[in-house]
């Protein structure tokens, strides 16, 4: 565990490599806080975590899981969160990439718009829109598709979650696949998930449109559509606003109508607009992943082992969600909705004074603080 415990602190502090690792444990109070003698240097370091194998991956994805599931029974008694009971949460799971300027193993040239051509891991995450945490992550190869592994992901991620709580799955048109909407189904779970199908446009030309109330210029509509692979039909709902005449465009003879389209395959019995909203909100997970990516260094702290840097990376989900389950277990509203950047920089990176004396332990912080009530949020989970 010391060896998940000692990035994970770094990381919070804002470490961003093995390196810094040892540079922010270097901190003598650090180290007399948590009772260490001496460090690790980095040399050190790289070889403890490439002696990980998946096996041990595994059982990083469950700690994560029983964190969280202990996290949740605590907010639940202290009144905090009811998120532990809720009857339904909302899961948003999408894929990022992780550019990388080295030869470490698993990295692979696909779909990086940032860095086209350049190879890169390719991340699958699940968060939970009411906690913003991240609820299960894997390292995946850069090649990997979008969808790639997502049947056997929802599997383990539905698995750890407690046994009467039914998910709404929402995803990007990247996870518009058969077996998984099978899957959630067969366990009376929820999905919006955008829809990729060729000849979409021409499907949706084809369907009965009505304004939509209070909308001026949209239009939804509704229907049951069953793609080829499909084993029965499922629900699709859509909504279009015509599209502004461009003019750059010659004039024509007939001026045909053209329209810009959003289509969602879904469970819900809710109306089109609805579901075009509600499918809106999560755009603040594509948020959440930055924050993670920049702020939390995940994927970013790596070695030339796959499996170390999936250690490295589940370390930094941890480190992601204590920040997180610390301002949800604070109850304060400002502390949730700080970003782990500003948490680090108000609460973490604060001047203070570390004394012993009668075999206790001192940290004594200005008097007058920025932040003076998140920080006594803050300092009062430690002290509980």
């Amino acid at each position: 565990m010391d060896a998940i415990f000692l990035p994970l602190v770094a990381i919070i502090g804002g470490a961003r490599s093995i390196r810094s690792i040892v540079t922010v444990w270097s901190d003598t109070i650090l180290t007399r806080v948590a009772g260490w003698l001496h460090i690790p240097d980095e040399t050190t370091f790289g070889r403890l975590f490439k002696t990980f194998s998946q096996r041990h991956i595994n059982e990083l994805e469950t700690l994560v899981h029983r964190y969280r599931g202990k996290i949740w029974r605590l907010a639940l008694r202290a009144g905090k969160s009811k998120i532990a009971v809720a009857p339904c949460i909302v899961i948003d799971v999408d894929s990022t990439e992780k550019t990388v300027y080295g030869s470490e193993h698993g990295a692979a040239k696909g779909y990086n718009p940032h860095k086209r051509g350049a190879v890169s891991y390719h991340p699958l995450l699940a968060f939970c829109a009411a906690t913003k945490e991240i609820l299960q992550g894997w390292l995946r190869c850069g090649n990997a598709y979008t969808s790639n592994g997502i049947v056997e992901f929802t599997k383990q991620l539905l698995a750890h979650l407690p046994n009467r709580t039914r998910i709404l799955f929402r995803g990007d048109s990247g996870f518009f696949v058969g077996a998984l909407l099978d899957l959630l189904e067969e366990g009376g779970h929820g999905y919006l998930i955008k829809v990729k199908l060729k000849g979409l446009k021409k499907l949706l030309a084809g369907q009965q449109w009505e304004p939509i109330p209070g909308h001026c210029g949209w239009e939804q509509c509704r229907f049951f559509h069953q793609c080829a692979s499909w084993s029965r039909s499922r629900l699709f709902v859509a909504v279009r606003r015509e599209k502004d005449p461009d003019p750059d465009r010659p004039p024509m003879l007939f001026n045909i109508k053209e329209y810009d389209y959003f289509c969602y395959v879904t469970s819900e019995n809710d109306n089109p607009w609805q579901v075009h909203k509600q499918y809106g909100q999560r755009a603040t997970c594509e948020t959440w992943i930055e924050e993670a990516k920049n702020q939390m260094a995940l994927a970013h702290i790596k070695t030339n082992d796959f499996w170390a840097n999936s250690v490295l990376f589940q370390s930094a989900i941890l480190a992601y969600n204590t920040v997180r389950y610390m301002a949800l277990l604070s109850g304060d509203t400002i502390l949730r909705r700080w970003e782990p950047a500003t948490v680090r920089t108000f609460l973490i990176r604060m001047a203070a004074k570390f004394t012993t004396g009668g075999r206790q332990q001192k940290l004594s912080v200005p008097e007058r603080t920025l932040y003076s009530t998140q920080w006594d949020a803050w300092v009062a989970l430690g002290t509980d």
